[in-house]
């Protein structure tokens, strides 16, 4: 999946489009979810130019990847989910339906989010 310098979260990160913004530094950008599928919903993106969670892996600098997990430690705790619990979640690729090609993490939380998976 090559990185589309024109997708909707690259134009989030240059002010072209407004985000509800909960969390910024120097690695990271963090907002709510325009379509929250739970009553805690944040999506936390790298600032640089990765387009998938293998992409990310492979040539984020280690500050970008620790930036990246200490940020949603950070907003777990400050929406006031970390003590009943969240789940963070990566789509990769087209069998995992990766909607926009820009890495990003879901930060889910507010409720019971019941199983993982459905059983095969």
């Amino acid at each position: 999946m090559a990185y589309d310098r024109n997708n909707v979260f690259a134009r989030i990160l240059r002010g072209e489009i407004p985000c509800k913004k909960v969390y910024e530094d120097e690695h990271v950008l963090a907002f709510h979810d325009i379509n929250p599928q739970t009553p805690t919903h944040i999506l936390a993106i790298p600032k640089g130019e990765y387009a998938s969670a293998d992409d990310f892996s492979q040539k984020a600098s280690d500050a970008e990847i620790a930036a990246m997990m200490r940020a949603l430690g950070r907003i777990a705790r400050e929406q006031g989910v970390a003590e009943t619990g969240y789940r963070i979640l990566a789509n990769t690729g087209p069998a995992a339906h990766q909607e926009v090609a820009h890495f990003h993490i879901h930060l889910f939380g507010g409720r019971d989010l019941g199983g993982m998976l459905p059983r095969r």
